[in-house]
């Protein structure tokens, strides 16, 4: 296992047979994003995504919450107030683009291990991971309509594009808590695990793709996230490019011969 300095004792990060997992650590907000915990985060997402000895980003929070969303105490701060509204919008776009957009284009696969409670802007990252598995007490809430807000981090992008428009409007318009197997039966979530041995099942389910070959995984992200906002033929055409690319790599050769030997291919020698 190796420890990785995230720069504060609020975002917690090790390597674990290729799966980072970066813990949310401030229980006693639940994992609330404040001024340390969310910088750190986007800091740690720049150096785990270029980091070879990582093929997973797992994200979990640590207590029994994943994420509560923002720090709701600090959102009133003087500091902000002084601020123009267009100095405010252009510094929300920025960290939104370096949270959640990163997540989602990162070139690495990321999971979100759900131990609890994932609300709001803390529901939007969940929701920017590629996958998200959840301990049978989890759950999901917009939460925005409960303090007069109506969204952020991209939740709303991502929240449709998995369980459909008039769906995704129900849960923004009313915020119900949805429970690990009806997030199961919605697609939101796509495992639930133990509550006892959550955080090892996570983990073990995040080392099945993290064994896997890293670069062309990526070429699949990147495949599938065009998918949703381009007709056919655009797609069409990056696949062929990202395919010539895979067959030419090591990547596909060793699991080519593999195949040929009927075992299983190793991608990645053992440190």
């Amino acid at each position: 296992m190796i420890t990785i300095d995230t720069g504060t004792t609020e975002l917690l990060c090790e390597i674990r047979d290729r799966v980072a997992v970066v813990t949310l650590n401030n229980p006693d907000k639940r994992n609330a994003l404040g001024d340390k915990i969310t910088p750190a985060l986007r800091d740690v997402l720049v150096a785990l995504e270029e980091d070879q000895r990582v093929g997973v980003v797992l994200i979990t929070g640590a207590g029994d919450a994943f994420c509560s969303g923002g720090d709701v105490s600090g959102m009133a701060s003087a500091s902000k107030e002084l601020l123009s509204q267009e100095d405010r919008l252009d510094s929300l776009i920025r960290k939104q683009e370096n949270l959640t957009l990163r997540l989602h284009e990162l070139k690495k696969v990321t999971i979100a291990a759900l131990p609890g409670p994932a609300a709001g802007a803390g529901l939007s990252i969940a929701l920017a991971c590629d996958l998200r598995v959840a301990s049978e007490n989890a759950f999901i809430t917009t939460a925005f309509r409960n303090i007069g807000l109506s969204g952020d981090y991209g939740g709303s992008w991502f929240l449709t594009r998995l369980v459909g428009l008039g769906k995704a409007k129900e849960l923004f318009y009313t915020s119900p808590r949805i429970y690990a197997e009806e997030g199961l039966s919605l697609g939101i979530f796509n495992k639930v695990f133990d509550q006892e041995s959550f955080l090892e099942q996570s983990v073990e389910f995040a080392k099945t793709i993290s064994s896997g070959p890293t670069a062309a995984l990526a070429r699949m992200k990147i495949n599938l996230n065009l998918g949703l906002n381009k007709s056919l033929k655009e797609p069409l055409a990056l696949e062929a490019s990202h395919m010539l690319e895979c067959a030419a790599s090591e990547e596909s050769k060793t699991a080519i011969k593999a195949f040929n030997e009927r075992r299983q291919p190793v991608f990645h020698s053992e440190e």
